[in-house]
């Protein structure tokens, strides 16, 4: 197998150990001591726990010397988060002019699935609205994003040009993006064929094929109904499991986009104004049945809401116990 079908293989099935096992031998053919990595990092897993120091020294040994270097091949403003077999698999950018730039060249690396957009320190030093912990703060404190002057700080055009198709992580959280932000990330997919198309000068292509995104980070992103209801047509975010939405001025409307979400196992809705009416669209949901995590409040939906939540017999019964408790 060819090493550009093995890294496809690899990006689709992270877990599969022969097509890592037969990548490890096409990397030493090639003198590349990750292959040697992949070995040894497979061996350690099959030994017993007491048997497994001599590997360990020798993994930590292999990575010290030669991680500076695998790494050299990535931009030098991007930090990594997690790697597999010495190859980067997730990594943050922070946001800046530069950024999509930065993000294109990134994301040619064959195992980055996982990307973090982050805000600069200057767009954080004036963020007054932190992280809620008390029911009675939330209380007094409810966002009004139409009243906050930094909002939105991230350039909304720039945002479409985003290549998404390779990523299953993408975190956004506490990046101000707006409405109009999630709306340009909802178009980047059909922006990027459109570009193509001009390029190779060929017919207009298909539409978008779904995305492989199956987390969407996007707290504090103050996205609102009309950003949510834009993510949730787009076929980039059709595969989404796990979706935070913490804080994002979001109402029983923004409930509603949420049906077009299938799939969702955990949902984060924490510090929006739902309302009776939004937990009542929430349970119509197709995903209602199968959450296992489901973040809110009892101010987010009322204690009306909190009752409609109890006693919906269809969601599954963790869930269901632990709103009778709340």
């Amino acid at each position: 197998m060819q090493a550009a079908a093995l890294e496809q293989t690899l990006r689709d099935q992270p877990d599969d150990l022969a097509a890592w096992r037969a990548y490890g031998e096409w990397l030493q053919e090639r003198g590349d001591v990750r292959g040697e990595l992949i070995g040894l990092e497979q061996r350690h897993a099959r030994t017993r726990p007491a048997d497994r120091d001599g590997l360990e020294d020798q993994i930590a040994a292999l990575v010290a010397e030669h991680q500076k270097s695998w790494d050299a091949a990535l931009p030098p403003e991007v930090t990594v988060l997690a790697r597999r077999h010495g190859f980067a698999t997730k990594v943050a950018v922070q946001w800046s002019d530069d950024a999509p730039v930065v993000i294109e060249k990134v994301l040619r690396a064959p195992f980055v699935t996982g990307l973090r957009i982050g805000p600069t320190p200057e767009m954080d030093d004036d963020d007054d609205y932190g992280n809620y912990d008390d029911e009675d703060l939330y209380r007094g404190r409810k966002v009004d994003v139409s009243q906050h002057p930094q909002h939105p700080l991230v350039d909304a055009g720039a945002l479409a040009t985003l290549s998404l198709s390779r990523l299953t992580e993408l975190d956004l959280s506490y990046l101000r993006i707006g409405a109009l932000g999630a709306q340009a990330l909802a178009v980047s997919a059909y922006f990027r064929a459109q570009a193509s198309d001009a390029i190779t000068l060929t017919p207009p292509a298909p539409p978008a094929p779904p995305g492989r995104i199956e987390e969407l980070d996007l707290r504090y992103c103050f996205v609102g109904d009309s950003g949510l209801a834009a993510l949730a047509t787009s076929p980039c975010f059709a595969g989404v499991r796990r979706l935070h939405l913490q804080s994002n001025a979001l109402t029983a409307a923004g409930m509603r986009s949420l049906h077009a979400f299938g799939h969702l196992e955990e949902l984060d809705l924490r510090y929006n104004e739902i309302g009776p009416k939004g937990a009542r669209a929430l349970l119509a949901a197709p995903f209602a049945g199968s959450l296992r995590r489901l973040l809110l409040y009892r101010v987010d939906v009322s204690n009306s809401g909190v009752k409609l939540l109890a006693s919906a017999s269809h969601l599954p019964p963790a869930l269901r116990s632990y709103w009778r408790s709340v």
